[in-house]
């Protein structure tokens, strides 16, 4: 039973085999064709990134497109009602008059001429039965008849004494298509009459100019019954009914609307005021023909590039396929472990390889001399660094008073211990500079005010070994500082300072102002630090150690011996 497992096992993987190669076999194709599949991957992907490109820039061109049109339609709104309102203003002024009080109409008919002489609007005085008393635009006396719009007029009688803006109607007196404006008003008799104040219809051209109008678009301004007021299309004629009868009768926005087979792009702006219309339009094909062209033409080029590159691809991998075969003889070379010489190309790129692969043979022997070495210098590293820990954690047990004293006091050291590590791998070519990492080991003591530690000396580098040395001596003065010297209170000041001298480096730690009142002048036991600047500075830098102490704090002078001729000069 086993047999015939294991029997099936391999059948099946041979068949797999089988599978694989055959998959291979038929994907062998020449460098021509793969060189050409990748010009169409990089043109294709390239060319429907452009398409979206294009249609984002479409879809941001159009939300421009429809802001410039609200910004419009809504400022023809606001031209049409400042209109409409300085119109209700005068109607306002010229109801306050005695004359028409006293039933004087020729001295109102008078007064009203004159201040209507340099504006398009003509006054109206109408009675409860439509009668016109006077019209300003014809002369007083004329014999008039009833008003022509007589549902507005009746609207305005019974409207509670609130202004009425008519819809557009054709006026006899005019002979044009006109518009009034009513405002009621009572006498003191108690009889009541209308003030109108009349518009031709085309004096609203300037609302619709199609100047400020972007190529192709039109715009109209329609009356609350539908008919065109005043339009920039000629076509569309005032008094009939708007062409759009599709367009809702309050709307507000950008849309689109069919009509007679047509699309249209439609902006409508509603005036509150008046309860007309701005409608501005253009046919969709006009406003979609520029995204239309750049997409015909963004085609066109996308054809035309790729029939270049794939041409090009043809002529380049007939010359690549000469050099491949000698770089793929020289990369065995190059595998075995033989001397290789550059090779000179038709193509640049390939005898760059050539030359590369050359290179990296020379490069080979010498990558492993160095590998080795790196290894030796980590192992070397990791086990000073491992015995420095063992020293940390053995003068932290002995000095901790507790547990967190001992995890708290350790994990700081080590903490201090990364820090010059991590200066020594940043600097591990040049050196660690001595500013650098004084201000690193005592950052995390530094008061708020920094001016109460002060660094002072010449640009200084150290060999790694010694630097790591003393950054530790670094962080355990200040440990001992932020403890019991001078940054344990608000106003002491710790000076750094260091110097080049014919003996070595001297390096002077000077605390002041430090609170030291009814302390002993000697401690009873040594503290890591002290341990830390005695052992490890004293035997494995073979330092010069003294220990001063003042009445406002204590002073440390540490003197580096130069390096003994043959070694690391720090």
């Amino acid at each position: 039973m086993t047999g015939v497992t294991e029997e099936g096992k391999r059948r099946a993987s041979d068949g797999l085999a089988a599978m694989v190669d055959r998959a291979r076999h038929r994907l062998t194709r020449p460098f021509s064709f793969y060189l050409t599949s990748l010009l169409l991957v990089a043109i294709v992907p390239a060319f429907i990134f452009s398409l979206v490109v294009l249609k984002r820039s479409v879809d941001a061109q159009e939300q421009v497109i429809t802001s410039l049109l609200q910004a419009s339609t809504g400022s023809v709104t606001r031209i049409v009602e400042r209109d409409i309102e300085g119109m209700l203003t005068t109607l306002k002024v010229l109801s306050t008059s005695r004359a028409i009080e006293d039933d004087n109409l020729q001295a109102f008919y008078e007064r009203a001429s004159t201040a209507l002489a340099q504006t398009d609007s003509y006054l109206i005085v109408m009675d409860r039965k439509h009668e016109q008393r006077l019209n300003t635009r014809v002369p007083f006396g004329t014999e008039l008849g009833k008003g022509s719009d007589a549902d507005s007029i009746e609207r305005a009688f019974t409207n509670s004494g609130a202004p009425l803006v008519s819809n557009v109607f054709f006026g006899k007196t005019a002979g044009k298509w006109v518009f009034n404006v009513y405002l009621p008003a009572k006498l003191s008799t108690g009889e009541e009459y209308l003030l109108a104040l009349t518009q031709n219809a085309e004096n609203m051209a300037k609302a619709v100019n199609r100047d400020t109008l972007s190529p192709g678009w039109n715009a109209a301004l329609v009356d609350g019954a539908g008919k065109v007021i005043i339009s920039s299309d000629a076509a569309v004629k005032a008094g009939e009914p708007f062409f759009l009868d599709k367009v809702p009768a309050i709307s507000i926005g950008v849309r689109n609307i069919k009509e007679n087979g047509t699309e249209y792009r439609v902006a409508t702006e509603f005036s509150v005021i008046t309860g007309w219309r701005i409608i501005a339009w253009a046919p969709r094909a006009i406003v979609d023909a520029p995204a239309v062209w750049s997409f015909l033409w963004l085609s066109l080029g996308g054809i035309i590039f790729a029939g270049i590159a794939i041409a090009g691809s043809l002529a380049i991998a007939r010359l690549l396929s000469q050099g491949v075969k000698l770089v793929a003889q020289d990369a065995r070379r190059l595998g075995a472990g033989e001397r290789i010489e550059p090779r000179p190309h038709m193509i640049a790129e390939v005898e760059q390889v050539s030359a590369a692969l050359a290179r990296a043979a020379a490069a080979r022997t010498k990558a492993e001399s160095e590998i080795r070495f790196l290894m030796r210098e980590v192992a070397h590293r990791s086990k000073n660094q491992l015995t420095v820990i063992q020293s940390m954690l053995n003068q932290s047990v002995y000095s901790a008073e507790s547990a967190a004293d001992f995890a708290d006091s350790f994990r700081k050291r080590i903490a201090g211990l990364a820090r010059s590590t991590d200066l020594m791998i940043a600097n591990a070519a040049q050196g660690v500079d001595f500013r650098e990492l004084a201000q690193n080991q005592l950052q995390p003591f530094t008061p708020d005010d920094p001016r109460r530690v002060i660094l002072s000396g010449p640009p200084l580098r150290l060999e790694t070994q010694i630097a790591q040395t003393l950054g530790m001596a670094l962080h355990e003065l200040a440990t001992n500082a932020t403890k019991y010297g001078a940054l344990a209170n608000t106003s002491g000041v710790v000076k750094l300072s260091w110097s080049l001298e014919d003996e070595g480096i001297a390096i002077r730690w000077r605390e002041e102002g430090a609170d030291l009142a009814g302390k002993p002048s000697d401690p009873i036991r040594k503290g890591f630090g002290t341990l830390v600047l005695e052992r490890m500075l004293g035997m494995a830098l073979n330092a010069g150690l003294e220990r001063m102490m003042h009445a406002d704090g204590i002073e440390w002078r540490i003197t580096v011996p130069r390096p003994a001729e043959g070694d690391d000069v720090p």
